[in-house]
């Protein structure tokens, strides 16, 4: 039996976002396959996030190999606040998750698509990796990686 002090693994990582729908079909198109929908709200859930009234929608998604997944929330109540979506990288807060893919041309490309834009630009990291941030729904930075060598 492992140290009950640690964490056991990564669970998953949420993300709210304004549009649920245009944030599913972003991660649906960088490969990330739908979980399960639902919608939150009670007495536990207002607990649990420190609010009154919440009401919310999740969505989960996991990732093919089906060791990550990611919660995409939409709050319906109570409203948030305003946030920069465009803050830079160096932002303090989580600021961006990263994805090996196999061509990092082609999910740019497919990406765009649902509104996706390069933060800077490809560029290849020595002869291991060629790398980009691309911002996407709610502002958050999906960095790409596609192994070379």
């Amino acid at each position: 039996m492992g140290d009950s002090s640690v964490p056991a693994r990564l669970e998953h990582i949420g993300i709210v976002v304004d549009d649920l729908a245009a944030a599913k079909a972003f991660f649906t198109e960088l490969g990330l396959e739908p979980e399960g929908e639902m919608t939150v709200e009670g007495r536990v859930v207002d607990l649990i996030n420190g609010l009154d009234g919440v009401r919310s929608d999740v969505a989960m998604m996991r990732t093919p190999d089906g060791h990550g997944r990611l919660e995409l929330i939409k709050y319906r109540t109570p409203a948030g606040p305003a946030v920069d979506p465009a803050a830079p990288a160096n932002t303090p807060g989580l600021r961006h998750i990263l994805f090996e893919v196999a061509d990092i041309d082609d999910v740019v490309a497919r990406l765009r698509q649902h509104g996706a834009e390069l933060v800077g630009e490809v560029a290849q990291y020595e002869d291991s990796y060629r790398l980009c941030y691309l911002r996407g729904p709610a502002g958050i930075i999906v960095e790409l990686a596609e192994k070379i060598g």
